[in-house]
Protein backbone atom coordinates (compact mmCIF):
# COMPACT_ATOMS: atom_id res chain seq x y z
CA UNK A 1 0.00 0.00 0.00
CA UNK A 2 1.26 3.48 -0.88
CA UNK A 3 2.11 5.99 1.83
CA UNK A 4 -0.93 8.05 0.83
CA UNK A 5 -3.11 4.96 1.13
CA UNK A 6 -1.81 4.31 4.63
CA UNK A 7 -2.22 7.93 5.63
CA UNK A 8 -5.75 8.05 4.22
CA UNK A 9 -6.68 4.88 6.08
CA UNK A 10 -5.21 6.19 9.32
CA UNK A 11 -7.02 9.53 8.96
CA UNK A 12 -10.30 7.81 8.06
CA UNK A 13 -12.06 9.01 11.22
CA UNK A 14 -10.88 12.57 10.71
CA UNK A 15 -11.74 12.70 7.00
CA UNK A 16 -15.08 10.93 7.37
CA UNK A 17 -16.07 13.25 10.24
CA UNK A 18 -15.19 16.31 8.17
CA UNK A 19 -16.97 14.88 5.13
CA UNK A 20 -20.14 14.13 7.07
CA UNK A 21 -20.07 17.61 8.57
CA UNK A 22 -19.52 19.30 5.21
CA UNK A 23 -22.34 17.26 3.66
CA UNK A 24 -24.69 18.34 6.44
CA UNK A 25 -23.68 22.00 6.13
CA UNK A 26 -24.18 22.14 2.35
CA UNK A 27 -27.46 20.23 2.43
CA UNK A 28 -28.78 22.55 5.16
CA UNK A 29 -30.17 25.28 2.95
CA UNK A 30 -28.60 24.01 -0.27
CA UNK A 31 -30.38 23.29 -3.53
CA UNK A 32 -29.82 20.69 -6.23
CA UNK A 33 -28.41 21.94 -9.50
CA UNK A 34 -27.85 20.22 -12.81
CA UNK A 35 -24.22 19.61 -13.70
CA UNK A 36 -23.15 20.36 -17.27
CA UNK A 37 -22.73 17.42 -19.60
CA UNK A 38 -19.13 16.53 -20.34
CA UNK A 39 -18.10 16.95 -23.96
CA UNK A 40 -17.06 13.59 -25.48
CA UNK A 41 -13.40 13.13 -26.22
CA UNK A 42 -13.08 12.78 -30.03
CA UNK A 43 -9.88 10.77 -29.81
CA UNK A 44 -9.36 9.41 -26.33
CA UNK A 45 -5.75 8.49 -25.65
CA UNK A 46 -4.94 5.46 -23.53
CA UNK A 47 -4.21 6.37 -19.93
CA UNK A 48 -0.50 6.22 -19.14
CA UNK A 49 0.65 3.60 -16.68
CA UNK A 50 1.06 5.07 -13.19
CA UNK A 51 4.64 5.83 -12.28
CA UNK A 52 6.09 3.60 -9.61
CA UNK A 53 6.60 5.33 -6.28
CA UNK A 54 10.17 5.42 -5.00
CA UNK A 55 11.16 3.26 -2.08
CA UNK A 56 10.68 4.84 1.38
CA UNK A 57 13.50 7.13 2.42
CA UNK A 58 14.43 8.41 5.87
CA UNK A 59 12.69 11.66 6.86
CA UNK A 60 16.05 13.41 6.99
CA UNK A 61 18.07 15.84 4.95
CA UNK A 62 21.31 14.95 3.24
CA UNK A 63 24.49 15.51 5.17
CA UNK A 64 26.44 18.51 3.86
CA UNK A 65 29.91 17.54 2.65
CA UNK A 66 32.83 19.52 4.02
CA UNK A 67 35.63 19.30 1.38
CA UNK A 68 33.59 19.87 -1.76
CA UNK A 69 30.39 21.81 -2.38
CA UNK A 70 27.33 19.61 -2.59
CA UNK A 71 25.97 19.26 -6.12
CA UNK A 72 22.89 21.27 -6.87
CA UNK A 73 19.71 19.23 -6.76
CA UNK A 74 18.28 18.34 -10.11
CA UNK A 75 15.52 20.61 -11.25
CA UNK A 76 12.14 19.18 -10.48
CA UNK A 77 9.90 18.69 -13.51
CA UNK A 78 6.70 20.66 -13.72
CA UNK A 79 3.87 18.75 -12.06
CA UNK A 80 1.69 16.86 -14.45
CA UNK A 81 -1.73 18.43 -15.02
CA UNK A 82 -4.48 16.98 -12.91
CA UNK A 83 -6.38 14.46 -15.05
CA UNK A 84 -10.03 15.13 -15.73
CA UNK A 85 -12.91 12.74 -15.93
CA UNK A 86 -14.11 10.13 -13.49
CA UNK A 87 -11.80 9.46 -10.52
CA UNK A 88 -9.87 6.19 -10.25
CA UNK A 89 -11.50 3.12 -8.80
CA UNK A 90 -9.66 3.38 -5.50
CA UNK A 91 -11.64 6.51 -4.65
CA UNK A 92 -14.84 4.45 -4.58
CA UNK A 93 -16.50 3.55 -1.32
CA UNK A 94 -17.48 6.01 1.34
CA UNK A 95 -16.30 8.91 -0.84
CA UNK A 96 -17.85 7.52 -4.01
CA UNK A 97 -20.96 9.67 -3.84
CA UNK A 98 -18.83 12.81 -3.92
CA UNK A 99 -15.79 11.78 -5.92
CA UNK A 100 -17.50 9.41 -8.34
CA UNK A 101 -20.46 11.47 -9.58
CA UNK A 102 -21.03 11.14 -13.29
CA UNK A 103 -20.97 14.20 -15.48
CA UNK A 104 -24.43 15.55 -16.17
CA UNK A 105 -25.94 14.52 -12.81
CA UNK A 106 -27.18 16.79 -10.05
CA UNK A 107 -25.16 18.28 -7.22
CA UNK A 108 -26.23 20.10 -4.07
CA UNK A 109 -24.81 23.60 -3.70
CA UNK A 110 -25.26 26.21 -1.00
CA UNK A 111 -24.58 29.93 -0.99
CA UNK A 112 -21.52 30.84 1.07
CA UNK A 113 -22.94 33.30 3.60
CA UNK A 114 -22.34 34.23 7.24
CA UNK A 115 -24.39 31.31 8.56
CA UNK A 116 -22.50 28.82 6.44
CA UNK A 117 -19.14 30.29 7.47
CA UNK A 118 -20.10 29.99 11.14
CA UNK A 119 -21.01 26.34 10.63
CA UNK A 120 -17.71 25.70 8.85
CA UNK A 121 -15.80 27.33 11.70
CA UNK A 122 -17.55 25.13 14.27
CA UNK A 123 -16.81 22.00 12.21
CA UNK A 124 -13.09 22.83 11.94
CA UNK A 125 -12.87 23.61 15.66
CA UNK A 126 -14.46 20.23 16.39
CA UNK A 127 -11.79 18.66 14.14
CA UNK A 128 -9.14 20.19 16.44
CA UNK A 129 -7.84 22.90 14.15
CA UNK A 130 -8.28 25.35 17.03
CA UNK A 131 -10.31 28.56 17.13
CA UNK A 132 -7.71 30.93 15.64
CA UNK A 133 -6.72 28.56 12.84
CA UNK A 134 -10.35 27.72 12.02
CA UNK A 135 -11.24 31.42 11.75
CA UNK A 136 -8.24 32.12 9.54
CA UNK A 137 -8.91 29.15 7.26
CA UNK A 138 -12.60 29.97 6.74
CA UNK A 139 -11.81 33.64 6.11
CA UNK A 140 -9.34 32.67 3.38
CA UNK A 141 -11.84 30.21 1.89
CA UNK A 142 -14.48 32.95 1.73
CA UNK A 143 -12.22 35.54 0.12
CA UNK A 144 -13.58 36.27 -3.36
CA UNK A 145 -16.24 33.56 -2.98
CA UNK A 146 -18.68 35.11 -0.51
CA UNK A 147 -22.19 34.96 -1.93
CA UNK A 148 -21.33 32.24 -4.44
CA UNK A 149 -22.78 28.75 -4.48
CA UNK A 150 -20.41 25.92 -3.58
CA UNK A 151 -20.73 22.14 -3.50
CA UNK A 152 -19.26 19.86 -0.83
CA UNK A 153 -16.54 18.80 -3.27
CA UNK A 154 -15.59 22.41 -3.98
CA UNK A 155 -15.44 23.22 -0.26
CA UNK A 156 -13.26 20.18 0.39
CA UNK A 157 -10.86 21.27 -2.34
CA UNK A 158 -10.68 24.80 -0.91
CA UNK A 159 -10.13 23.42 2.58
CA UNK A 160 -7.36 21.11 1.37
CA UNK A 161 -5.66 24.05 -0.35
CA UNK A 162 -5.72 26.11 2.84
CA UNK A 163 -4.44 23.24 5.00
CA UNK A 164 -1.60 22.55 2.56
CA UNK A 165 -0.71 26.26 2.50
CA UNK A 166 -0.37 26.30 6.29
CA UNK A 167 1.62 23.06 6.39
CA UNK A 168 4.01 23.74 3.50
CA UNK A 169 6.47 25.97 5.45
CA UNK A 170 6.90 23.42 8.26
CA UNK A 171 7.36 20.29 6.13
CA UNK A 172 11.11 19.94 6.62
CA UNK A 173 13.34 16.87 6.96
CA UNK A 174 15.53 16.40 10.00
CA UNK A 175 18.75 18.26 9.16
CA UNK A 176 22.03 16.37 9.33
CA UNK A 177 25.24 18.17 10.17
CA UNK A 178 28.91 17.43 9.69
CA UNK A 179 29.37 17.50 13.48
CA UNK A 180 30.05 14.04 14.92
CA UNK A 181 28.31 12.77 16.84
CA UNK A 182 25.16 14.70 16.08
CA UNK A 183 23.12 14.45 19.27
CA UNK A 184 19.37 14.01 18.84
CA UNK A 185 17.40 14.27 22.09
CA UNK A 186 13.90 12.77 21.91
CA UNK A 187 11.32 14.04 24.41
CA UNK A 188 7.60 13.73 25.02
CA UNK A 189 4.93 12.69 27.49
CA UNK A 190 4.13 9.15 28.57
CA UNK A 191 2.86 6.94 25.77
CA UNK A 192 3.53 9.37 22.94
CA UNK A 193 5.59 6.85 20.96
CA UNK A 194 9.13 8.09 21.66
CA UNK A 195 10.77 4.68 21.95
CA UNK A 196 9.21 3.33 18.76
CA UNK A 197 10.08 6.53 16.89
CA UNK A 198 13.72 6.26 17.97
CA UNK A 199 13.86 2.65 16.82
CA UNK A 200 12.43 3.53 13.41
CA UNK A 201 14.75 6.51 12.99
CA UNK A 202 17.79 4.44 13.96
CA UNK A 203 16.86 1.73 11.47
CA UNK A 204 16.32 4.22 8.66
CA UNK A 205 19.54 6.14 9.40
CA UNK A 206 21.46 2.87 9.52
CA UNK A 207 19.98 1.81 6.19
CA UNK A 208 21.09 5.18 4.78
CA UNK A 209 24.70 4.37 5.73
CA UNK A 210 24.96 6.31 8.99
CA UNK A 211 26.68 4.97 12.07
CA UNK A 212 24.14 5.27 14.89
CA UNK A 213 24.25 4.82 18.66
CA UNK A 214 21.16 4.75 20.90
CA UNK A 215 21.15 5.73 24.57
CA UNK A 216 18.28 4.22 26.56
CA UNK A 217 17.74 7.24 28.79
CA UNK A 218 14.43 6.03 30.20
CA UNK A 219 16.17 4.36 33.14
CA UNK A 220 12.95 4.12 35.14
CA UNK A 221 11.07 1.77 32.83
CA UNK A 222 12.63 -1.57 32.02
CA UNK A 223 10.17 -2.20 29.19
CA UNK A 224 11.39 0.89 27.33
CA UNK A 225 14.99 -0.35 27.50
CA UNK A 226 13.99 -3.79 26.27
CA UNK A 227 11.98 -2.30 23.43
CA UNK A 228 14.93 -0.20 22.31
CA UNK A 229 17.23 -3.21 22.47
CA UNK A 230 14.87 -5.12 20.17
CA UNK A 231 14.93 -2.25 17.68
CA UNK A 232 18.70 -1.94 18.04
CA UNK A 233 19.21 -5.64 17.30
CA UNK A 234 16.91 -5.41 14.30
CA UNK A 235 18.76 -2.38 12.90
CA UNK A 236 22.27 -3.46 13.89
CA UNK A 237 22.64 -0.42 16.15
CA UNK A 238 24.25 -0.56 19.62
CA UNK A 239 22.02 0.43 22.55
CA UNK A 240 23.71 1.85 25.64
CA UNK A 241 21.91 1.16 28.90
CA UNK A 242 22.32 1.76 32.63
CA UNK A 243 20.96 -0.05 35.71
CA UNK A 244 17.31 0.64 36.46
CA UNK A 245 16.90 3.83 38.46
CA UNK A 246 20.26 5.29 37.37
CA UNK A 247 20.70 8.99 36.70
CA UNK A 248 19.68 9.51 33.03
CA UNK A 249 21.87 12.61 32.76
CA UNK A 250 24.92 10.50 33.66
CA UNK A 251 23.97 7.95 31.02
CA UNK A 252 23.63 10.70 28.40
CA UNK A 253 27.12 11.98 29.25
CA UNK A 254 28.63 8.48 29.03
CA UNK A 255 26.80 7.84 25.76
CA UNK A 256 28.31 10.96 24.19
CA UNK A 257 31.77 9.78 25.24
CA UNK A 258 31.13 6.36 23.70
CA UNK A 259 29.68 7.82 20.49
CA UNK A 260 32.70 10.10 20.07
CA UNK A 261 35.11 7.19 20.61
CA UNK A 262 33.24 5.05 18.07
CA UNK A 263 33.10 7.80 15.47
CA UNK A 264 29.32 7.63 15.35
CA UNK A 265 27.43 9.97 13.06
CA UNK A 266 24.34 10.12 15.26
CA UNK A 267 23.52 9.62 18.92
CA UNK A 268 19.81 9.20 19.60
CA UNK A 269 18.96 9.73 23.28
CA UNK A 270 15.66 8.41 24.60
CA UNK A 271 14.17 10.09 27.67
CA UNK A 272 11.57 9.01 30.17
CA UNK A 273 8.01 9.99 29.38
CA UNK A 274 6.94 12.83 31.58
CA UNK A 275 3.81 14.88 32.05
CA UNK A 276 4.26 18.57 31.31
CA UNK A 277 2.67 19.48 34.67
CA UNK A 278 5.19 17.53 36.76
CA UNK A 279 7.84 20.09 37.72
CA UNK A 280 10.24 17.51 39.16
CA UNK A 281 10.29 15.42 36.00
CA UNK A 282 10.66 18.45 33.78
CA UNK A 283 13.61 19.65 35.88
CA UNK A 284 15.23 16.26 35.36
CA UNK A 285 14.96 16.82 31.61
CA UNK A 286 16.55 20.24 31.97
CA UNK A 287 19.41 18.57 33.86
CA UNK A 288 20.01 16.16 30.95
CA UNK A 289 20.30 19.13 28.61
CA UNK A 290 22.75 20.91 30.95
CA UNK A 291 24.97 17.82 31.23
CA UNK A 292 24.98 17.27 27.47
CA UNK A 293 26.12 20.84 26.94
CA UNK A 294 29.10 20.28 29.23
CA UNK A 295 30.31 17.69 26.75
CA UNK A 296 29.43 19.76 23.68
CA UNK A 297 28.13 23.34 24.06
CA UNK A 298 26.20 22.99 20.79
CA UNK A 299 24.43 19.80 21.87
CA UNK A 300 21.76 18.62 21.60
CA UNK A 301 21.84 19.50 17.94
CA UNK A 302 18.23 18.43 17.50
CA UNK A 303 15.50 18.09 20.09
CA UNK A 304 12.53 16.15 18.75
CA UNK A 305 9.22 16.39 20.54
CA UNK A 306 7.09 13.31 19.83
CA UNK A 307 3.36 14.04 20.03
CA UNK A 308 0.40 11.68 20.14
CA UNK A 309 -2.22 12.88 17.67
CA UNK A 310 -5.05 11.57 19.85
CA UNK A 311 -4.30 14.10 22.59
CA UNK A 312 -5.93 16.87 20.56
CA UNK A 313 -5.57 20.41 21.87
CA UNK A 314 -3.53 19.18 24.85
CA UNK A 315 -0.62 19.00 22.40
CA UNK A 316 -0.52 22.82 22.47
CA UNK A 317 0.46 22.94 26.15
CA UNK A 318 2.96 20.12 25.62
CA UNK A 319 4.79 22.09 22.94
CA UNK A 320 4.80 25.24 25.06
CA UNK A 321 6.23 23.46 28.12
CA UNK A 322 8.86 21.38 26.35
CA UNK A 323 10.01 24.38 24.33
CA UNK A 324 10.85 26.25 27.54
CA UNK A 325 12.96 23.45 29.01
CA UNK A 326 14.58 21.75 26.05
CA UNK A 327 14.40 24.18 23.12
CA UNK A 328 12.41 21.90 20.83
CA UNK A 329 13.69 22.07 17.25
CA UNK A 330 11.14 19.85 15.49
CA UNK A 331 8.10 17.63 15.86
CA UNK A 332 7.17 14.04 15.08
CA UNK A 333 3.45 13.22 15.15
CA UNK A 334 2.42 9.64 15.90
CA UNK A 335 -0.83 7.67 16.20
CA UNK A 336 -2.79 9.38 13.46
CA UNK A 337 -5.17 6.41 13.57
CA UNK A 338 -6.92 7.71 16.69
CA UNK A 339 -10.12 9.72 16.88
CA UNK A 340 -10.81 12.72 14.64
CA UNK A 341 -7.78 14.59 15.95
CA UNK A 342 -5.62 14.89 12.82
CA UNK A 343 -6.46 18.58 12.62
CA UNK A 344 -4.28 19.30 15.65
CA UNK A 345 -1.24 19.12 13.37
CA UNK A 346 -2.64 22.05 11.39
CA UNK A 347 -3.18 24.03 14.59
CA UNK A 348 0.39 23.32 15.76
CA UNK A 349 1.87 24.38 12.43
CA UNK A 350 -0.16 27.59 12.37
CA UNK A 351 0.64 28.51 15.97
CA UNK A 352 4.28 27.50 16.45
CA UNK A 353 5.77 27.07 12.98
CA UNK A 354 8.04 24.27 14.23
CA UNK A 355 9.35 21.89 11.55
CA UNK A 356 7.37 18.67 11.25
CA UNK A 357 10.04 16.11 10.40
CA UNK A 358 7.96 12.96 10.19
CA UNK A 359 4.61 11.37 10.92
CA UNK A 360 3.85 7.88 12.14
CA UNK A 361 1.12 6.08 10.22
CA UNK A 362 1.59 2.54 11.52
CA UNK A 363 3.80 0.07 13.35
CA UNK A 364 6.04 -1.06 10.49
CA UNK A 365 9.54 0.32 9.92
CA UNK A 366 8.49 2.26 6.82
CA UNK A 367 5.45 3.73 8.58
CA UNK A 368 7.53 6.64 9.87
CA UNK A 369 7.65 8.84 6.82
CA UNK A 370 8.61 12.37 5.79
CA UNK A 371 5.73 14.80 6.19
CA UNK A 372 4.06 15.71 2.89
CA UNK A 373 1.68 18.67 3.30
CA UNK A 374 -0.39 18.01 0.17
CA UNK A 375 -0.87 14.32 0.93
CA UNK A 376 -1.79 15.17 4.52
CA UNK A 377 -4.31 17.84 3.44
CA UNK A 378 -5.87 15.50 0.87
CA UNK A 379 -6.15 12.65 3.37
CA UNK A 380 -7.50 14.89 6.14
CA UNK A 381 -10.26 16.31 3.92
CA UNK A 382 -11.07 13.00 2.19
CA UNK A 383 -9.75 13.90 -1.25
CA UNK A 384 -7.66 11.62 -3.44
CA UNK A 385 -3.84 11.91 -3.72
CA UNK A 386 -2.43 14.93 -5.50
Amino acid sequence: MSLFGKLKDKLFKSSSKLEEGLDAIVEDGGTEEQQPEAAPDPDPAPAPAPAAKPAPTPPVAKTPTAPAPAPKPAAQPDPAPTPTGPPPAENAGILGRLLGRQQGGTVVKRTLDDDMLEQLEELLIAADLGVDTALRVTANMAEGRFGKKLSTQEIKELLAQEVARIMEPVAKPLPLYAKKPQVVLVVGVNGSGKTTTIGKLASQFRAAGKKVVIAAGDTFRAAAVEQLQVWGDRAGVPVLTAPEGSDPASLAFDAMTRAQADGADLLLIDTAGRLQNRADLMEELAKIVRVIKKKDPDAPHNTLLVLDATTGQNAISQVETFQKLSDVSGLVMTKLDGTAKGGILVSLADRFGLPIHAIGVGEQIDDLAPFDPEDFAAALTGLGPK
